[in-house]
């Protein structure tokens, strides 16, 4: 399954009331997305037909993130005097907005999709869904951070281990679309700090001059569930259930997880 065919089932099965993606480019995967979104690109060059309320924002997504609100555009009742004379809840308006479904393939670099994930989780909740694009290259030249290929992941495929090494609270789920992958990020905390406590550690680590030490287990795919696989399994429901009902990360989280952790265990 292509990723953008991936993109296109998982807002479906994910029943996201908003979307956030950073790195627009041509517009393709922003295209997919019927509810209001925000967008985030210095540099975009939209040719899509765009369906949905969307904020694009022309600025680096560490830009963007230092703003004051940057989710005003998702706040729920935007116009309360509106919705009052409408007859509508004003108790939305008063709530933190969280983010539903977000999509990072940003810079293709390390530093960077780090950086978007700590940010992206700031501003997520438990039952929110984080996708990092270009999580399985094909070889190790597409890995390299000096970009010398047409196709080119760069080395944030060092995410998954840093995700893993360092946020066990976390379920991580590799997902195998074509061409480069994708990683699923579930049990977002944004009270955790750990990555940001830690950011100067995991640089000195694991940013490392080309060629990069691609691990055998990404470039043979071996932990990678199939997209289909993912896309049918029986939490989906449960979690936009709890989501919607606003369910708290202490009762909600845990059966999640478990059943989550399953469709690799499965796969």
């Amino acid at each position: 399954m292509k990723r953008h065919e991936f993109l296109r089932e998982l807002h479906k099965v994910s029943a996201n009331r908003n979307y956030l993606e950073i790195g627009v480019n041509d517009g393709r995967s922003l295209h997919l997305s019927r509810v209001p979104s925000i967008a985030i690109d210095p540099a975009f060059k939209v040719v899509s037909e765009l369906k949905c309320d969307v904020h694009l924002v022309k600025a680096t997504s560490d830009d963007f993130f230092a703003r004051k609100n940057p989710l005003a555009h998702l706040r729920s009742g935007r116009h309360p005097l509106r919705n009052m004379r409408r007859g509508r809840s004003l108790t939305g308006y008063w709530r933190r907005t969280t983010l539903d479904l977000s999509f990072i393939d940003g810079m293709h670099l390390f530093e960077y999709a780090l950086r978007d994930f700590i940010n992206v989780e700031k501003h997520s909740d438990w039952s929110s869904v984080i996708v990092l694009d270009d999580m399985l290259p094909r070889n190790v030249d597409e890995a390299a951070r000096d970009r010398h290929t047409d196709a080119w992941t760069g080395d944030v495929y060092k995410i998954t281990e840093v995700l893993t090494r360092y946020r066990p609270d976390l379920v991580t789920v590799l997902v195998d679309t074509q061409p480069t992958g994708q990683l699923l990020v579930f049990g977002a905390d944004p009270d955790n700090t750990v990555l940001t406590d830690k950011y100067d550690e995991i640089m000195a680590e694991y940013l490392v001059d080309d060629p990069q030490k691609v691990p055998e287990a990404i470039l043979e795919r071996s932990a990678a569930v199939p997209p289909e696989a993912l896309l049918r399994a029986g939490f989906w429901n449960r979690m936009v259930k709890a989501r919607n009902l606003g369910l708290g990360r202490s009762r909600g989280w845990e059966p999640l997880r478990r059943a989550v952790e399953q469709v690799g265990v499965s796969r």
